[in-house]
């Protein structure tokens, strides 16, 4: 599979300004007490820390190719007395030899714009996720950079990565998935909610 296109990982305050409650849109998307979650390319956690208090006492397995981020990640979960944060070190090209168990739920925010190969990277998380479970997809809107601005500055990725809901479901429907639903999540990002065909 080709090489992850990086664009950035904006610091913990400046998420904070754009998803005030990360807890509440995982939870709009499908994340339940009891599932056990993986979120590839994690980062320092700021979506894979809230699911772990939602999915509390499952594992939360927060996965990314970054250590430096992992544990930071780590370190903040240790700080907020979230034990059930599992960090894993490893390529999201890969994540189905990753995880010793199949997931309930994927997390994927933020990251499939700057994925070459969609359809293969989709396919390793539908190897990741158990027969009946979620795989859920949070992107940017495909709308120019310049309307999506955060403390007074266009943010996000380049406008020539952004994909539609519709070239989203497109990579994930070739790699096995189904469409469950689609939901707004303003003021600048939506998600798709996959299921294994």
């Amino acid at each position: 599979m080709s090489e992850f296109t990086n664009t950035g990982q904006p610091d913990w305050d400046w998420w904070g300004r754009l998803w005030v409650a990360p807890g509440e849109t995982l939870r709009a998307l499908g994340v339940s007490e009891g599932d056990r979650v993986v979120e590839v390319c994690s980062g320092n956690g700021y979506f894979a820390l809230p699911a772990a208090r939602i999915s509390s006492p499952e594992p939360v397995y927060a996965v990314d190719i970054d250590r430096k981020l992992l544990e930071e990640a780590a370190r903040l979960a240790e700080r907020n007395g979230i034990e059930n944060l599992v960090t894993v070190h490893a390529d999201a090209c890969s994540l189905s030899d990753s995880l010793p168990v199949e997931a309930d739920v994927a997390v994927v925010a933020n990251v499939v714009h700057g994925v070459k190969d969609r359809v293969g990277f989709a396919s390793e998380i539908r190897g990741s996720v158990r027969d009946g479970g979620s795989a859920v997809v949070v992107n940017w809107r495909d709308v120019p950079r310049e309307e999506t601005t955060v403390c007074g500055e266009p943010r996000g990725p380049p406008g020539d990565l952004r994909l539609s809901p519709v070239e989203t479901e497109d990579a994930f429907s070739e790699a096995g998935f189904e469409v469950e639903r689609t939901v707004e999540l303003p003021p600048y990002h939506y998600g798709v909610v996959f299921v294994p065909e």
